[in-house]
This record gives structure tokens, C-alpha cells and sequence, in this order.
């Protein structure tokens, strides 16, 4: 090839990092076989593939710049480099392929782009292509109980790859993602933090979504806005009364007297003492007990015809 990698990239020797790679893209694109069957198209690639992996390598190009060509692939004497030349003979791989790819990150700089089916020219974007935003990235919010009934803030540090100035590389940065929980929020409820996800030079980042998830409570079981409290009971609290003791999720100590007789399905239902509804917090769900009643495994006969007597009703 040409002794000047400068002159190839179409750039002059004062050429920044941020240059040099904006000329390799603006040049590969255009003399890329998939687009350009002109001839001296495909060594004319071979060229600039050779240029920007001199030129975009801080060592080699330290090397060119100081020795030219020949210092490049035939090496300098060792006490040369102590400055960050290239000290050993320098080989192009000879695929400039592999250099797009790395460049690219693939074959096919627009890959990420939806083209309506049209031939896809690297020449430039055709009428009607637009970039597509890649599938969003689902993650659980696992919440307690007490979360979702106070309400609370979630801090969620994300790592994700953001674009650098020069539009072409890209690093790894940390970002704290802040989630306000309602009161009353479900599971399931999605919270979108729309573009957060990866950039990428040929697409639109994507959302992340936390999807919340309800942790189990050691009381209480929710069924949309209400809540259920199991209680165990004797047979004989069943059928002459009781009192049960609740601790409500907000600190109180609810006394809830029980006259009516429990049979299996009974449930006492303790209106407003459920979750407070999303939309308006003021109001609450229901508190629903059920009764799990223990039955005793057996009777002796004394005791069935005491059981007997007591329940037969006269008029």
C-alpha cells in the first residue's frame, strides 16, 4: 500500500483520535464491497483498514509517526521504544474485514436499523429507514408488604454503556435510578425509566422496567385492595364467641369482637382496614378473617351426649 496513512484516511497529521475515526467510518462505508463494486474499491478498503489500524493504535502510530514506514515494519532497535514506539516489526493481518467488524462491532454498521425491507446501501441512510429502539430490559422489584402499604423510595444503581464524546467509543458509567413507591402499588406494576439502557451508535437505548414484586408477610395475605387474616380457633370459640386481636400494618391494635356462630365458610369482614387504593391512599380495601376451626380428633361418650343435650333446641 501507499507509504502515507494520513493521506489515505483523507486527514492531515495533526488529526485527532475523534478524526482519524470519523474519516475510517465516512471511508470504509464508502468503499465497502457490500456497496462500492467499483474497481480498486476492495483495495482501496485493504488500505484503509491497514491506515486505521496503524493510526488508531497510540504505539504504532507513535512509531509512524517518528520512523515512517519502513521503521514501522522493520522494527527499531529496543532503546527506541522506551517511549511508546512500536519496537517490533509491524504485520498488517491483511483483513480488512476484521478491522470493519472491530470498528462496527459486525458486518453491518446499520444492523440495528429497520429498512421496510429496502436493499440496505452503506452509501448513506435511504428514504424511510429509521433506527429502532432495542426490547426493553425487565427487572423484579421484590417490595414488602409495609412498602407498598406506607409507600417508600427505592435507589437502584444500574452500570450501562454510554457513548463518548467523540460519538464512536464507548464506556461503562454507574447511574442511580430513584423509584417513588405508592401507596397501594400491585404486583405487577410496571415503573418504565424510559432510554436507560445501553447506547449504541446505531440504535436507541432501551427502557428499564421494574416490574414490582410482592414479598409473602408472616400475617397477612393480599387479594387486590383487601387483606386476609387467618386465625386459628377451638370449636368451642366457634360456636359461644370471641374476641381477636389484630395488628394492623400502620402500628394499631384492632379488637374485633365475634358473636355470630363460625362455621367454615364464615369470614368477618372489618371494613377500611385493607390497603390504601393507589389512585386515592384515603381510602382503604377491606380487613377479611377467616377462621381456620380445630375440631378435637375424639369424643369420649360422656362428653357426645353432654355435646348432645347442649344442642338440642327446644321451641
Amino acid at each position: 500500500m501507499g507509504n502515507d496513512y494520513y493521506e489515505t484516511l483523507e486527514v492531515n497529521r495533526n488529526a485527532t483520535d475523534a478524526d482519524i475515526k470519523k474519516a475510517y467510518r465516512r471511508l470504509a462505508l464508502k468503499f465497502h464491497h457490500s456497496s462500492n463494486k467499483e474497481p480498486g474499491s476492495t483495495e482501496k478498503f485493504t488500505q484503509l483498514g491497514e491506515a486505521y489500524d496503524v493510526l488508531s493504535d497510540p504505539r504504532k502510530k507513535a512509531t509512524y509517526d517518528k520512523f515512517g514506514v519502513e521503521g514501522l515494519k522493520g522494527g527499531i532497535p529496543p532503546e527506541f521504544g522506551s517511549g511508546g514506539a512500536w519496537s517490533s516489526k509491524y504485520v498488517y493481518h491483511g483483513n480488512p474485514d476484521k478491522t470493519f467488524r472491530q470498528f462496527f462491532g459486525g458486518d453491518n454498521p446499520f444492523a440495528d436499523f429497520y429498512t421496510n425491507d429496502a436493499p440496505l446501501q452503506f452509501g448513506g441512510l435511504q428514504p424511510g429507514v429509521v433506527k429502532v429502539q432495542d426490547s426493553p430490559i425487565e427487572r423484579d422489584l421484590h417490595l414488602s408488604l409495609d412498602d407498598l402499604f406506607h409507600g417508600c423510595t427505592k435507589k437502584i444503581k444500574i452500570s450501562r454503556r454510554v457513548m463518548n464524546e467523540d460519538g464512536f467509543t464507548s464506556s461503562i458509567k454507574d447511574k442511580i435510578l430513584s423509584i417513588d413507591v405508592k401507596p397501594g402499588w400491585k404486583e405487577g406494576t410496571r415503573i418504565i425509566f424510559s432510554k436507560e439502557g445501553d447506547q449504541g451508535p446505531n440504535s436507541i437505548p432501551a427502557d428499564i422496567v421494574f416490574i414490582v414484586q410482592e414479598k409473602s408477610h408472616p400475617l397477612f395475605v393480599r387479594k387486590h385492595n383487601d387483606l386476609i387474616y387467618k386465625v386459628q380457633i377451638s370449636l368451642e370459640m366457634a360456636l359461644t364467641g370471641f374476641s381477636v386481636d389484630v395488628q394492623t400494618l400502620d402500628g394499631r391494635l384492632l379488637n374485633i369482637p365475634i358473636n355470630d356462630v363460625v362455621h367454615p365458610a364464615y369470614k368477618k369482614v372489618v371494613t377500611g382496614e385493607g390497603m390504601p387504593l393507589s389512585q386515592e391512599p384515603s381510602q382503604k380495601g377491606n380487613l377479611i378473617i377467616i377462621f381456620d376451626i380445630q375440631f378435637p380428633e375424639k369424643l369420649s361418650a360422656e362428653r357426645k351426649y353432654l355435646i348432645k343435650q347442649a344442642l338440642v333446641f327446644k321451641d
